[in-house]
């Protein structure tokens, strides 16, 4: 009993002992966590995508994200890493209280550089911001002067200034129209305000008769008391400092009362959208743009921009696309992300995008920008002169240039 009591407690303790054996977990592969080889950089993008003018919003964030999306395409590395950049898209809604929300949540997101803001009335109030933070930003469409004029060394613009598109569009005006006086009226936003400022000075400058300032809002679509009390002084045409929502309410009530004057705009009211605003009553209008056309953008940045977004680019994509190209450049000049590192070499940048060539100077404003002009005909707004270097150059004559 004792001896097959033993050879059965061997038994088992070898049993268990297999058993044991067999429990273990097998030996895992050696993990190869390499060290992160991929770099996000988020570049920050800020336009009114809701409210009267999103569609002038979107069309902003379309440029920025389809250079974006290029650049990811393209395989970019920065200090070695290929690099994912993410664009982080905010809607400041036009309005200078969300805009200034919007940049701080983009500082504290730790976004390397901004694309934006559309208006120049939410730029402003936002650049302290950005600057304190010390992340460079580059605006697409705000053409305010007191934006660069603030000292801030991250700001910087590819459009050119009011006290640029002002006087080409009061001396265009002037010199083709001839009148002898003249409406301003604008919609109270550092925009709007500021380019009536512009062009109120350049008509008096040219002895020209400009009545007293009008006013209304950003939100003003019913303007027949102001147009009825113009209407009596009988104005030869009437300047608008304002956005295309509430331009185009404003010139079809102008022609409903029977006012015969040339109407004319700043770029925020030169779309084709002004056409489906005001209608019939849109045609002749004289417009402005602190830029060259969208149209007469590069053919590859078209090309694309249609295919992506199956559209064609509104108003201020192609210099949102060279925005975040040249954001881009920068760091890969650098080779560093880091917004201390590439800002100096974003502010002697030397580059060719969409819009032709681009450099900036001391204040970060774009150097020799151009100013072209429209009008409005069969609801479309076509180019008809671009003003560079101070010189007016037919349009198709500035096509056939090459630019």
């Amino acid at each position: 009993m004792n001896r097959i009591a033993s050879i059965i407690l061997v038994a088992a303790a070898f049993s268990l002992a297999a058993c044991g054996k067999q429990e273990q977990p097998a030996p895992k592969a050696e993990s190869k966590v390499a060290p992160a080889s991929e770099l996000e950089v988020k570049i920050g993008h800020v336009g009114p995508l809701t409210g009267g003018i999103a569609h002038l919003g979107k069309d902003n964030e379309n440029g920025a994200r389809l250079a974006i999306d290029e650049a990811n395409a393209a395989g970019i590395k920065i200090d070695g890493k290929a690099v994912k950049f993410v664009l982080v898209a905010e809607d400041d809604q036009a309005d200078p209280k969300v805009g200034t929300t919007v940049a701080q949540k983009l500082v504290d997101a730790k976004v390397a550089g901004v694309v934006g803001h559309l208006n120049s009335g939410t730029s402003i109030p936002a650049s302290p911001i950005y600057s304190q933070a010390g992340i460079p930003v580059i605006s697409g469409s705000a053409t305010n002067p007191k934006l660069t004029e603030q000292g801030f060394k991250t700001q910087f613009r590819v459009v050119g200034r009011d006290d640029q598109q002002g006087p080409a569009i009061a001396s265009y005006l002037a010199t083709n129209n001839k009148p002898k006086v003249v409406a301003v009226i604008d919609d109270a936003t550092a925009y709007g305000e500021g380019i009536a400022n512009e062009v109120e000075k350049t008509l008096k400058a040219a002895k020209i008769t400009v009545l007293p300032r009008e006013k209304g809002t950003d939100k003003t679509t019913d303007w027949k008391a102001i147009l009825t009390k113009l209407r009596g002084r009988k104005p030869d045409a009437v300047f608008y400092g304002g956005m295309d929502a509430t331009g185009g309410p404003l010139m079809k009530q102008g022609r409903e009362l029977g006012m015969k004057a040339v109407f004319s705009f700043g770029d925020g009211a030169c779309t084709d959208e002004m056409g489906k605003l005001a209608g019939e009553a849109a045609e002749g209008l004289l417009c402005s743009q602190a830029g060259i056309p969208a149209q007469a953008a590069d053919k590859k940045f078209l090309d694309a921009y249609k295919k992506k977004f199956n559209a064609d680019p509104i108003l201020y994509s192609p210099f949102t696309y060279d925005a975040a190209n040249l954001l881009i450049a920068a760091m890969q000049k650098a080779n560093s992300a880091d917004p201390a590192k590439y800002l100096p070499e974003l502010q002697k940048i030397s580059f060719t995008g969409a819009t032709g060539s681009i450099a900036f100077d001391e204040k970060g404003d774009r150097k020799d920008a151009e100013m072209t002009i429209f009008t409005m005909k069969g609801g479309k707004i076509e180019p008809i002169a671009v003003i560079k270097s101070g010189k007016t150059i037919p349009y198709a004559e500035f096509i056939k240039g090459g630019k």
